[in-house]
């Protein structure tokens, strides 16, 4: 499976990790994603979206969380587990270049109650997806004592 879009998910370091997510001012809540330009690989695409999109440029690929079949145009996403340099916001907004020059709304969002309701279908499948990713993988566990 060769992915065309890479996914940059960032996890807040507190004991009960939560996700970095955006809301679209047209499109609703998202993660961070863009196209794996020609000639890049997953984890530098995911690092340059994440740097596009939110203006968090200082980060490295801490893991490969694996690719998914979106089932939506064919998609092909790699999702690339992202560590920021340093300590980030409870939120913030961003104004992209690209994308129309869009404002995201940045917040961070608990894993075990996730705002489906707000996202794009794909977007609810993507984070089921994760969600079970990162847990296969020892980031999180949705059975805390």
């Amino acid at each position: 499976m060769f992915p065309d879009k890479a996914c940059s998910v960032v996890l807040s370091s507190t004991l009960l990790p939560r996700i970095l997510l955006f809301r679209h001012p047209q499109a609703g809540v998202q993660l961070v994603k863009g196209t794996i330009e020609k000639g890049e690989t997953p984890g530098q695409a995911a690092l340059r979206e994440l740097a596009e999109e939110s203006g968090i440029s200082a980060a490295i690929i801490k893991d490969n969380l694996g690719c998914w079949d979106t089932g939506h145009h064919g998609q092909i996403w790699s999702f690339q587990l992202c560590q920021p340099g340093g300590p980030l916001p409870e939120q913030w907004s961003h104004q992209t270049l690209d994308d129309h020059g869009h404002r995201f709304e940045f917040f961070w969002a608990s894993l075990d109650q996730l705002p489906y309701a707000d996202c794009h279908p794909v977007f609810r499948r993507a984070l089921v997806f994760l969600c079970e990713a990162l847990e296969a993988r020892g980031h999180w566990t949705d059975k805390y004592p």
